[in-house]
């Protein structure tokens, strides 16, 4: 959905309903994941995806149906039957939409949400999307954040259940279907809350103004990164040298990764890349990212003499087994890469490699499922 608030935000802010449809489940190979969302504005035009095209033309004018009566509606999307027109996902795959009407009355905290995203808050959204209790609003909306909650669903103590569980989705950056009791408890399918989160965008911090790292800069920000090139030398580190980067920082690597670690600006989900393969930078700011929280992606550019020279020169400074077990070196996949930009996808291969579990091998030749489904399990605050 963020990919399309800014322009549901234009219309909401001028009094205009606008049709949203969103991804609340999916099961198999389903082609976009839980949060995706299309919508359909008051002149009919369309923005975004909920299944790279299989089922968007129901789905469009499920949206107008909804904009005509003002009924939130669930609707399943599966596998296509032998009827050429029938629709369905060629994928195998199955996907459940929520589509809703979007106004200033529907969702009168949508601008709490567009700011928040804006401003790279941590925010979520929770959405009634069905209830067995009469007179329950589907529809409603609850805005969570670390420290306010905003809204109502409406249902007895449902609020305070799912405020918990949104912020524990929020601290996992996963968004999800969540299922409750009556009562409000996790437990039984009386009714269905979809959280979608909307955690600041994960870090990429490129060290290195090199050729390479502009094109890698282009490739981390296209994957939804929030991108930051740095390097101590300012006559290279120049914003005209790197226009596919949200920032470029003059600062020594370790120096400017260390203040970033006591800022709180570094979690699980941030790469870090180091392209300068020159000692000097790359061993003391390797040093400092073997310090950074667990899941962190770690990896460094050079030959394999200069990564047999980097790893004798951390273990002289003390460097583990353990750290070096983090230490993706030589940097990227073996794709044969040659170019600054064929450079670029072998790292970020490997990165979303790392971070979804995969091998990395021709899907063509493995017999395992394409996509992997993980179910994240809300954190309950104490």
């Amino acid at each position: 959905m963020r990919d399309v608030l800014p322009t549901l935000f234009e219309h909401w802010r001028n009094g205009e309903t606008v049709g949203l449809t969103t991804v609340v489940s999916t099961f198999g190979s389903a082609p976009r994941q839980p949060g995706a969302a299309t919508i359909r504005t008051p002149d009919g035009s369309v923005l975004g995806s909920v299944s790279g095209g299989c089922v968007e033309g129901a789905v469009y004018e499920l949206a107008g149906e909804v904009i005509d009566s003002g009924a939130a509606q669930t609707e399943r999307y599966g596998i296509a039957d032998d009827d050429a027109f029938a629709v369905g996902l060629t994928c195998g795959g199955t996907l459940d939409v929520f589509c809703e009407a979007v106004s200033r009355e529907t969702w009168p905290e949508l601008d709490d949400l567009a700011e928040a995203v804006a401003a790279r808050r941590p925010i979520a959204v929770a959405t009634l999307i069905s209830s067995t209790r009469d007179g329950a609003r589907i529809g409603a909306h609850l805005t969570v954040t670390p420290d306010t909650a905003t809204g109502s669903l409406g249902i007895g103590n449902l609020d305070r259940a799912v405020t918990e569980d949104a912020r524990g989705l929020l601290d996992l950056g996963e968004t999800s279907t969540l299922r409750y009791g009556s009562d409000g408890q996790r437990m039984g399918d009386d009714i269905t809350v979809f959280v979608n989160s909307f955690a600041p965008s994960p870090r990429m911090i490129v060290f290195g103004a090199v050729d390479f790292a502009a094109a890698l800069a282009a490739a981390g920000a296209a994957l939804g990164y929030h991108v930051t090139v740095c390097d101590a030398r300012s006559v290279f580190a120049t914003r005209a040298r790197f226009p596919g980067a949200h920032e470029v920082v003059v600062d020594w690597p370790h120096r400017y990764l260390r203040a970033e670690m006591a800022a709180g600006r570094i979690d699980s989900r941030t790469a870090i890349c180091v392209l300068t393969h020159d000692p000097k930078f790359d061993v003391p700011a390797l040093q400092a990212a073997f310090d950074t929280p667990d899941g962190v992606y770690i990896g460094a550019m050079g030959s394999r003499r200069t990564h047999d020279d980097r790893l004798r020169r951390l273990r002289e400074e003390g460097a583990t087994d353990a750290q070096f077990a983090r230490l993706h070196s030589p940097i990227g996949l073996d794709l044969g890469a040659r170019t600054p930009a064929e450079t670029a996808v072998s790292i970020v291969a490997e990165i979303i490699a790392s971070r979804r579990g995969g091998s990395g091998a021709n899907l063509g030749r493995l017999a395992d499922r394409i996509h992997r489904d993980v179910i994240p399990q809300p954190v309950r605050s104490q």
